[in-house]
């Protein structure tokens, strides 16, 4: 291993695919200075710039696939030493990725820089574990700042969650604690430390009962003493896909694990959480995280493999932020996408973030994803809270892997969740695609600011070479340090209502069906009418009265012949009128 006190320098330039690009290397006890547009790995030479503050690049990674289901915690801030970034990665350009391992960078506040930078951005970082490992997170110890790595492991085709902890803030020298034999035949486990230094670990078995993908909680109380995972779910359904998550409080003994219910893949899946106020010693039963009120009583929400995130604030009180997308007529369509905050001390618990919608779309978002999905989670000193996640540009397509680029976006809360400022784009991709984005838990303050740091990947081809798509390339892992005031401004309503009536349809043209989304400012009678391109009426869809906000409705073309037709919505004294295009 490479330590810390050999490896500090500072690094002008990086040379990525033939460009040139602009690390920029913070200077001072944090970054305070450098609030302006910087470039990044420019793909196709046509820059990848951020909106606002700037990035560092810290790695990177061939293997493009960081997450299957939510977003884990890979960006901690040790306040007394400095901030923890972890992500997946390999420098091989195809399979089997044999050296793809967890990976380790560290923002050292005393010397104001990242400890391991390279001129090859590759071989930033320092390597976590000394075999093949994944699927994993990073948190620090709340006491000793130190940072703790989780992931699974296969030897002799045995899976195994393993840990690795750090001999000290950003040394990047590590020990190791395998969970066999007791936790042996587990995996996908991530990681979360409470305010007593007790790893608490969900997991999922898909082998020791012949099950799949049953959920399980660990811990380990003292170093290299794993406990034997007990089932957590019962008497709710397991999760059936790895998208359990789960968070510790930095103040107490809490602990909540989350899940989604998707046992044919995209379904009207329920989200559901399970607490313990002890440590993981007992759990109270499990709860059925009640829907959020979107898109109207017509439109059932559903949660998503990538959706649901936990986290106990410094007041103790737990947050889950999810996105929902809408499921109507045993169809779960990928937009609109919408964010949403729920938090059970808040009167309503739900506050919508924000929501996503377009005309069109020029491609699909690839597997495992809607429009925009992945939120995750942190605050600063002064109570306020962040949430970022990832969106996809609807009009933005790669024209290798016929797949929409990404981008990043954020929002802050200044009342604990109950309201929301408007939704900050914080990139513009252009060739590139902006992904699995993971915020601080904590935010970075200096005195004279506050800075909210976003860690994610930079991927140079829509979509994903592990799972075939595209071919491989080197992709940039950054952090991106955005002001806390540029989210400032006037907090919008809950967002359950809308100020003018709006209708759209996607896809369009369409072949079988579209999904009509309509928004109402006011509760009142609606109707909603198809006609052909005579002005002959075909079809009622929607008639009768209607309460305000978000709604959507299933336009089955059935036997309607090809060609062009006018949807017609009235509302309040006013009407829209929408195109549409059958094609066969």
């Amino acid at each position: 291993m490479r330590s810390k006190l050999c490896l500090i320098f500072l690094v002008p330039v990086i040379v990525f695919a033939g460009y040139q690009s602009e690390v920029v290397t913070v200077e001072g006890a944090v970054p305070i200075d450098r609030i302006a547009t910087k470039k990044v790995a420019p793909p196709n030479n046509k820059p990848f710039t951020v909106t606002v503050g700037w990035v560092d690049t810290i790695g990177g990674t061939t293997y493009d696939w960081l997450a299957n289901g939510p977003s884990y915690r890979w960006l901690v801030n040790s306040p007394a030493y400095g901030l923890h970034a972890g992500w997946m990665a390999s420098s091989e350009p195809g399979s089997p990725w044999s050296d793809r391992n967890m990976r380790y960078n560290f923002y050292d506040y005393g010397t104001g820089s990242w400890v391991w930078i390279d001129p090859d951005f590759m071989a930033s970082g320092v390597g976590v574990f000394t075999i093949r490992s994944g699927y994993g997170n990073v948190d620090a110890d709340p006491v000793t700042g130190i940072a703790v790595f989780s992931a699974h492991q296969n030897p002799n085709q045995q899976w195994r969650p393993v840990l690795a902890r750090d001999m000290a803030p950003g040394a990047g020298i590590f020990e190791y604690c395998d969970g066999a034999p007791n936790a042996l035949h587990y995996l996908w486990p991530p990681i979360s430390i409470d305010a007593n230094q007790v790893i608490h670990c969900a997991l999922i078995d898909s082998f020791t009962r012949n099950t799949t993908f049953d959920i399980y909680y660990t811990k380990v109380a003292t170093w290299c003493n794993w406990e034997t995972p007990i089932h957590i779910p019962p008497p709710q359904p397991d999760p059936s896909a790895q998208d359990q998550s789960i968070a510790a409080s930095k103040v107490s003994q809490k602990v909540c694990i989350t899940w989604v219910y998707s046992p044919q893949g995209y379904n009207d899946d329920p989200g559901f959480y399970r607490i313990s106020n002890d440590g993981g010693a007992t759990w109270d039963a499990p709860r059925v995280l009640e829907d959020p009120p979107a898109y109207g009583q017509d439109t059932v929400p559903s949660f998503h493999i990538a959706s649901l995130f936990p986290f106990f604030d410094s007041q103790d009180r737990l947050h889950i932020v999810a996105h929902v997308t809408p499921f109507v007529r045993d169809t779960n369509w990928i937009l609109p996408a919408e964010i949403w905050h729920w938090c059970q001390n808040n009167n309503p618990q739900w506050s919508r973030i924000h929501r996503a919608d377009a005309e069109s779309l020029a491609a699909g978002v690839g597997y495992n994803a809607s429009l925009a999905c992945r939120p995750s989670i942190g605050e600063d000193n002064q109570g306020n809270l962040y949430v970022a996640w990832e969106e996809f540009d609807p009009l933005n397509a790669d024209p290798v892997t016929s797949l929409l680029r990404a981008n990043i976006y954020a929002a802050k809360s200044a009342d604990g969740g109950n309201t929301w400022t408007s939704a900050k784009k914080l990139t513009d991709a252009g060739n590139a695609s902006c992904r699995f984005p993971s915020i601080a838990d904590k935010m970075v303050e200096t005195g004279e600011a506050i800075y909210v740091p976003i860690i994610y990947e930079i991927d140079q081809q829509a979509g994903f070479v592990v799972q075939s798509q595209g071919t491989s390339t080197n992709n940039p892992v950054v952090v991106q340090w955005v002001p806390a005031d540029y989210f400032d401004g006037v907090a919008e309503q809950s967002k359950q209502g809308a100020n003018r009536i709006e209708l759209t349809a996607v896809p369009n043209p369409f072949t079988n069906r579209t999904l009509i989304s309509y928004a109402l400012p006011k509760d009142g009678a609606v109707s909603i009418n198809l006609y052909d391109i005579t002005g002959r009426p075909v079809e009622t869809l929607v008639q009768g009265h209607k309460s305000a906000g978000y709604h959507s409705v299933t336009l089955n073309s059935g036997q309607l012949p090809a060609g062009v037709y006018f949807c017609t919505l009235k509302a309040g004294g006013s009407s829209l009128t929408k195109r549409l295009t059958i094609v066969r």
